[in-house]
């Protein structure tokens, strides 16, 4: 008979998703299951799977698991990725204006230029309706690649791009909402604003107890859906209200007090069912021997592939060089190329305008959903070459550092550096 989990058990299991490393690896292994899955003898059942539907028809929230997944599960993980931001924002390494300025300029940049890549390739007799789909970084998956590759990355790398992806996937829902949505309903959309007022007023006045933020995030949530703006902004929207900075007498703000709770679930539960539910893309043979012989497919591949690179760096550069926008001193400009080839990873948002943008076109849709995987793909592996290089670069700095040859338990490069100074003091004389 098996023996009941105890509460060690628990905590240890709570712990360990907390750890970036398991719950990265979860999503990519949720992906890769996914994929193999819809690509199988079974994808029918894949299919049915991810559209069965569920939830109340009254409140326009008969949704398929597809759609709870991705604007339902996913409104988790954004939560506590507002929270981390807002943390960073404050108190972290991008709390200076000049250092968050960067990230942001580097979205808009990553943005743009991967939608001229698209335009170059399908002026002149091609369809730009697509134009959007190379624009999106998929943050979940992103993050994960960083965590399962960058174990000895310095956090500023992280912070950077947190911020990057939250501001470049609040520019594509904008962009969904502006481009590619039929209406958007003001009423509902006034009301969400008017319940995230009410929530930031309940963190303003110290308000406590979980029947009070619960409900009025449910609402909140319910209302952005109902309004035809992707929901997961609610989540992010809340994070960045938390209350960062604990009062005296505080152990933990209610910030950290919440993302330690919350964050076992978004990183056990939320993203890897999000992963499975969306990751699932039939890709047929002539779909993928198409991606880099027709317009479409190839503007997507080199929008995701190099735009997103060429973007990133070279507008974080020349935003470092002309402007007062400052790179992290922790940074090295090979760090910055890592992550603008991460960026790359579009994925899920790009997979969702590829379905509004070609909805018409079954064979369109299909021939940009192969292009997003393969450009995804693709720049995830060119990013990982990068970002391992640099990864063994700082974790050789760090054995360095650590390096105690003589077992004194101090480490020698201390000693070395005491001793090179008392040499400069002695001067020749005293070698």
């Amino acid at each position: 008979m098996r023996r009941p989990s105890t509460l060690a058990e628990r905590n240890f299991v709570a712990d360990a998703l907390r750890t970036e490393t398991v719950g990265g690896a979860l999503l990519l292994i949720a992906a890769v299951a996914a994929l193999i899955w819809a690509n199988s003898g079974w994808s029918d059942a894949y299919e049915d799977l991810k559209n069965y539907r569920l939830g109340p028809e009254s409140l326009h929230l008969h949704l398929s698991l597809g759609a709870w997944a991705a604007d339902g599960l996913l409104a988790i993980f954004f939560f506590v990725a507002g929270i981390e931001l807002k943390r960073e924002l404050v108190v972290g390494e991008l709390r200076s204006p000049s250092a968050a300025a960067l990230p942001v300029i580097a979205a808009v940049c990553g943005m743009a230029v991967p939608a001229l890549f698209y335009f170059a390739v399908n002026a002149g007799g091609g369809n730009l309706d697509g134009w959007a789909i190379p624009t999106a970084t998929d943050i979940a998956f992103a993050l994960a690649v960083l965590a399962v590759i960058g174990t000895n990355l310095p956090s500023a790398l992280r912070a950077f791009l947190l911020t990057l992806a939250v501001v470049d996937d609040l520019l594509a829902i904008t962009v969904i909402a502006v481009f590619y949505t039929d209406e958007v309903k003001f009423t509902s959309l006034a009301l969400a604003v008017a319940g995230l007022v009410a929530f930031s007023l309940l963190q303003r006045f110290r308000v406590h107890g979980w029947w009070f933020y619960l409900p009025l995030a449910v609402v909140v949530w319910a209302l952005l859906h109902d309004s035809g703006v992707h929901a997961t902004v609610a989540g992010v929207a809340m994070g960045l209200l938390m209350r960062v900075v604990p009062d005296d007498g505080e152990e933990r703000s209610p910030a950290e007090h919440l993302e330690h709770l919350v964050r076992p679930i978004s990183a056990g539960l939320a993203v890897p069912l999000f992963a499975l539910l969306s990751a699932g893309v039939s890709i047929s043979a002539s779909a993928v021997g198409d991606v880099f012989t027709q317009r479409i497919p190839l503007g997507i591949v080199l929008g995701l592939v190099l735009g997103k690179a060429v973007g990133i760096f070279c507008g974080t550069f020349l935003a470092a060089r002309f402007t007062r926008a400052e790179l992290n001193e922790g940074l090295a400009w090979a760090d910055v190329l890592g992550l603008a080839m991460l960026a790359g990873v579009g994925f899920t948002v790009s997979l969702l305008i590829s379905e509004l943008a070609f909805t018409e076109d079954p064979g369109l849709t299909d021939e940009a959903k192969a292009a997003v995987l393969i450009g995804s793909v693709l720049a995830a592996a060119g990013a990982a070459i990068v970002l391992r290089l640099r990864n063994n670069r700082y974790r050789g700095l760090i054995d360095e550092e650590d390096r105690d040859e003589d077992g004194d338990g101090i480490p020698d490069v201390y000693q070395e550096d005491a001793e090179r100074a008392r040499r400069a003091k002695l001067g020749p004389a005293g070698t």
